[in-house]
């Protein structure tokens, strides 16, 4: 007789997992975590590239810091933005072949 497995997920896994896509489905944080995983960057040039405020761009990575999607390191003055998820990163840039995809 098979038995049925059932695999069942922590509500903080779905929390989590539901932040994530929330993070995602908003375009700016797309295009700027985008940016990210090509190059690190400062506030000032992703403001630049992306035609925003500094501090919309301050804004945006709080929050992607704050889901560990971003971290920050210091050099001198100016402080620099890198992605920090692998994971993340892959699934952009499968979602991103995917749109294009003919």
């Amino acid at each position: 007789m098979k038995k049925d497995k059932h695999v069942f997920l922590s509500e903080d896994t779905v929390e989590e997992a539901s932040l994530i896509f929330k993070a995602l489905a908003d375009p700016t944080r797309i295009r700027l975590l985008f940016l990210l995983s090509e190059e690190e960057c400062s506030v000032s040039h992703i403001a630049e590239v992306l035609g925003l405020s500094q501090s919309a761009v301050s804004h945006q990575l709080s929050l992607l810091r704050s889901l560990r999607l971003v971290k920050a390191r210091r050099e001198g003055r100016t402080i620099y933005y890198t992605c920090d998820d692998e994971h993340v990163v892959k699934l952009l840039h499968q979602t991103i072949h995917h749109v294009e995809h003919d």
